[in-house]
């Protein structure tokens, strides 16, 4: 069976926007970056919400994001290589390749595509996260935590969640960026 992974970054506060929505107060790194790459690649579908799909999206809209370095080639390869399930009531159609539209979030239809993959998916945007969570579909949280607090803005996950975690890894890195890696217990 496949895992499902929440993977966000998000400041020291929590946040993985700002107040104004913004998101540019992420210091990546290539160091970071390549690490991201590198949890994707087993990857075989992304869940998102819209806006966080529309964001990404980019990374196959944009040719000129992947011809910035070796490190966003690779980056945009894996990225493109995966199926994509937007979460959406709004959205009319998509501007990716492998990506369909599904309505409302079915913890059922993601329960069956974790027994009908061999790859892992994970699961994007705070909102459809915390309902993977609630439905105790998340295997791991993969959180990139930001050496910046921003003092308010959108939480990586929405308020009214509460479940405990085992820590089963932490990475540091040179920029002050951490990873850490936790298993959802008690659901």
């Amino acid at each position: 069976m496949a895992k499902l992974i929440y993977v966000t970054n998000m400041s020291l506060d929590g946040y993985i926007e700002d107040e104004r929505g913004a998101i540019d107060f992420f210091p990546i790194g290539d160091e970071v970056f390549a690490c991201h790459t590198d949890l994707l690649r087993s990857v075989g579908t992304f869940l998102y919400g819209r806006r966080l799909y529309e964001a990404m999206a980019l990374w196959e809209t944009e040719p000129a994001l992947a011809a910035q370095s070796d490190l966003t080639a690779d980056f945009a390869s894996v990225w493109q290589a995966a199926s994509k399930v937007v979460y959406s009531t709004t959205l009319d159609a998509v501007s990716t390749a492998g990506t369909r539209i599904e309505r409302r979030f079915d913890p059922a239809a993601v329960n069956e595509m974790k027994a009908t993959t061999s790859s892992d998916l994970t699961v994007g945007g705070a909102d459809l996260a915390t309902q993977a969570i609630k439905a105790g579909l998340v295997d791991e949280c993969h959180l990139f935590i930001l050496p910046i607090v921003v003092g308010g803005g959108k939480p990586g996950l929405s308020t009214g969640l509460r479940t405990g975690l085992e820590l089963l890894d932490e990475r540091r890195f040179q920029n002050g960026v951490v990873r850490l890696r936790y298993r959802p217990i008690g659901q």
